[in-house]
Order: structure tokens, then C-alpha cells, then sequence
């Protein structure tokens, strides 16, 4: 089994999270040596993954196994020159990603994405009508979740402005979730991008969505974050951001319903209070 079809086995491997999974792969680039059996990658399993069903897994998924699973998917590995740079680097960057729609966006420069409360009010709404055309008409690329709220209103005016989106969800490709998106879904499916770490039939997980916000943060130059609660998932984007050293921008809020408890907290902790779009275009690398 040669590198490219033991990142694809680790990719589908079930038993161990993402860490181990890294755990073992710098283990086999270090000895250069990617045919290990499910007994000697026992070691590497940590207390909280399942051995039994790794191992037995692993065991099963001969390199004929992946080309039947594989088979109809389209996908690029951490060693495929599409693969974003920005990506890679991420403390535990996805081993492949799946996709439907223009890869060539992975390529672009100019990404930067737009996240926030699934509830969303008119008045996040009226700011993502405001903001997202003009970056699009400047050739910025939209990343955002896929999810109802923001994310769906943020990829439907990139659209809806002749610009481009991309989607990261977490599940498989196959699946669309929430079903209330399913029109945009289906239109980012033909004419933009939508990309996934998880192969067809891969159901929805809740810890599958902090590993799709990773992805949302690592692609994008910077993070727009709309009507975020305190608790908000969003606000873990932001943080993944903070951590690779990516710009984060919050918009003020009613600090009265609560709507916007997250953006005013990040706003505290220092991201920038956006109010105009030269707020953004100023902090960019390529802003003229």
C-alpha cells in the first residue's frame, strides 16, 4: 500500500479521532513505511478510541475495499497539488477532502468566511446583504457551513452576486443537512463548490461539526462573524482562526436580546468592531 492509499485508509478508518490518526501517519512518514497491520498501529490507539472497531476496520479496508467505497467520489489527498496550502496548515489538516462542484476554488487567494447564528434576525440578514455582494464583487471567495441561517444567506448572496462559495459540511456528500438548504445545496453542488472530510454516507455527527468549523477557518485569509450567541459555534471558528493567526471581524449587536452576546465578547477580546465594509478591506494582505 503505497502513501496515497494510506491517507485514504485513515481518512475512512473508524475507532480513532483525528489526533491518533496524525499520530500514526508522522509515525509511517517517518519510517517511510505505509503497510502496517491493525496489531502493530495498536500502540498509537489512545484510551478514548474504540480498538476493536479500529482494528477491525483496518483489517477490512484492503486497498480493493477503498477502490469499491471510493468508487463515483470525487476527491484530493493532503499530497495532491490542489490541496489548499492554507490548509495544511493546520495543526491536524483533513488526510482528503471530498468535493462536488469547481475544485479550482481551493486555489483562490482571496477567501474569507462568514459564519453565525442559525436564527437568524432581519438584522443579520440586512448585514449579510450589505457586505457579502461587494467582497464577492471584489473577488473575494465566500466560505461558510452550509447551515440555515447566515451560512445559507451568505452563500446565496455570493451567488446571487455572481460570485463564489464554498461549502464545507460535515457529512457525506451524499447527504444534504439541514434539508431546508437543499436548494442552495443543489445549486453549490453544480456551479460552485461544496467539500466534505467525510465519505458518501457518512451521517450527520455532533462532533462532526467543530472538525468542519477547522476547515471553514483554515481555508479562510479571515472570519466574519454575524449574530453569534455566547455559546455559538461560531465563536469556535473564530478561535480556530485566532489560533492560525487569521483576522477576526464581529458585527455589533443589540446587546439586549442576546443575539449578538458572542460577537460583543469576541469584540471585547479584540477583534475588529465592523461597521463599514472598508472596515474589512483594510485589514486584508491584499486590501489597495
Amino acid at each position: 500500500m503505497n502513501r496515497e492509499w494510506f491517507l485514504l485508509k485513515l481518512a475512512l478508518v473508524k475507532g480513532a479521532g483525528i489526533i491518533t490518526k496524525w499520530r500514526i501517519f508522522e509515525y509511517a512518514q517517518k519510517q517511510k513505511y505505509f503497510d502496517f497491520t491493525a496489531s502493530e498501529l495498536r500502540p498509537f490507539l489512545s484510551k478514548r478510541c474504540d480498538t476493536f472497531v479500529f482494528c477491525n476496520d483496518w483489517n477490512f479496508l484492503t486497498k480493493e475495499v477503498l477502490q469499491q467505497k471510493l468508487k463515483g467520489q470525487k476527491y484530493i489527498t493532503l499530497d495532491s497539488p490542489l490541496y489548499p496550502e492554507r490548509l495544511r496548515q493546520l495543526p491536524q489538516p483533513p488526510f482528503v477532502l471530498f468535493y462536488e462542484g469547481k475544485i479550482e476554488l481551493l486555489q483562490q487567494e482571496k477567501i474569507i468566511a462568514f459564519v453565525g447564528s442559525r436564527n437568524v434576525s432581519v438584522y443579520g440578514q440586512e448585514i449579510v446583504k450589505k457586505f457579502v455582494p461587494p467582497l464577492s464583487v471584489r473577488g473575494y471567495t465566500i466560505v461558510s457551513g452550509l447551515a440555515k441561517g447566515v451560512d445559507s444567506y451568505s452563500h446565496l448572496a455570493a451567488m446571487q452576486s455572481f460570485g463564489n462559495t464554498i461549502g464545507v459540511v460535515g457529512c457525506g456528500l451524499d447527504i444534504c443537512y439541514p434539508k431546508e438548504v437543499f436548494s442552495i445545496y443543489w445549486e453549490m453542488l453544480k456551479k460552485q463548490l461544496v467539500i466534505s472530510e467525510y465519505p458518501y454516507g457518512t451521517p450527520v455527527r455532533k462532533y462532526h461539526f467543530p472538525m468542519r468549523n477547522r476547515i471553514i477557518a483554515g481555508l479562510a485569509q479571515a472570519v466574519c462573524v454575524v449574530e453569534a450567541r455566547a455559546k455559538s459555534g461560531s465563536l469556535t471558528t473564530a478561535q480556530l482562526a485566532l489560533d492560525t493567526g487569521k483576522e477576526v471581524f464581529a458585527f455589533p449587536g443589540d446587546i439586549l436580546n442576546g443575539r449578538s452576546t458572542g460577537c460583543l465578547q469576541l469584540i471585547q477580546d479584540g477583534a475588529k468592531c465592523i461597521i463599514s465594509l472598508k472596515d474589512i478591506l483594510e485589514e486584508m494582505p491584499n486590501f489597495e
